[in-house]
């Protein structure tokens, strides 16, 4: 294991793509700051790291709120310098036009894009003295066209997209990587297959096709690969999919 001294901060640290994030970055030597809305909801990640050797802390974490993200990311980085932060909130809602209240809409863009700059922008903060360090945001199919009911997760994932590229752009040349990951796929999770049940019924789930849904832990592989880019080459837009998703 390499990285001995760096950490590394999952914020939405859920029970599929987040947990997957931190159980692959936790394999490499670092320490993993994981934060989410009900923070004991992290105590079967937190067991199963330490299990295997790792290194974990578990947060309750509103990251709408700038001071608790930056007190988050601070203790972070108090524990060995912060070396990577993920902002993986998703958020993704879907309602008809004429359904979609101003609250939902307003709590959409807050957890999927407002919740993301202001991450980006604390990471930034502990990043720029050292002048190294990777911020990454996870993106989805809605970062990139918005579908028939997906007003408000659309515009907040397209927001996320944008600041994720101005961020790029700024501080790049400071050392600090700043990735988008656009996952263009289904994720197999509890969610995704009971959306499946609910629409085509238990026989679809019982012959789902391999290259219909996205295993959490390829997406995990997908950051630890950009983590390891040679600064000379760093990606800032990558998209994944299944290879039987069409596009």
């Amino acid at each position: 294991m390499e990285n001995q001294n760096a950490t590394a901060a999952v914020i939405g640290a859920g029970d599929y793509i987040g947990a997957a994030i931190a159980k692959r970055f936790a394999a490499e030597g670092f320490t993993i700051f994981a934060g989410r809305r009900n923070g004991d909801k992290l105590a079967p990640l937190v067991a199963e790291i330490e299990a295997n050797g790792g290194r974990i802390a578990a947060r309750s974490l509103d990251a709408r709120r700038a001071g608790e993200l930056a007190a988050f990311l601070r203790e972070a980085d108090e524990q060995a310098p912060l070396e990577v932060c993920v902002f993986n909130i998703g958020a993704n809602v879907n309602y008809p036009l004429l359904d979609t209240t101003e609250r939902v809409f307003r709590k959409v863009w807050e957890m999927a894009c407002y919740a993301g700059f202001l991450a980006g922008r604390e990471a930034a903060r502990l990043m720029l003295p050292r002048e190294r360090g990777c911020i990454f945001f996870t993106g989805a199919t809605a970062s990139l066209r918005g579908g028939a009911g997906y007003a408000a997760f659309a515009s907040a994932k397209f927001g996320l997209r944008a600041v994720a590229q101005s961020a790029a752009r700024e501080l790049g040349p400071k050392n600090i990587h700043v990735a988008h990951l656009v996952i263009d796929a289904g994720v197999d999770t509890a969610w995704v297959r009971d959306r499946i049940r609910e629409k085509e019924g238990d026989e679809a789930l019982r012959n789902l096709d391999l290259g219909r849904l996205m295993r959490p832990a390829s997406v995990a592989e997908a950051y630890w690969q950009l983590y390891r880019q040679p600064r000379d080459a760093w990606t800032f837009e990558q998209e994944i999919r299944p290879f039987g998703e069409r596009w």
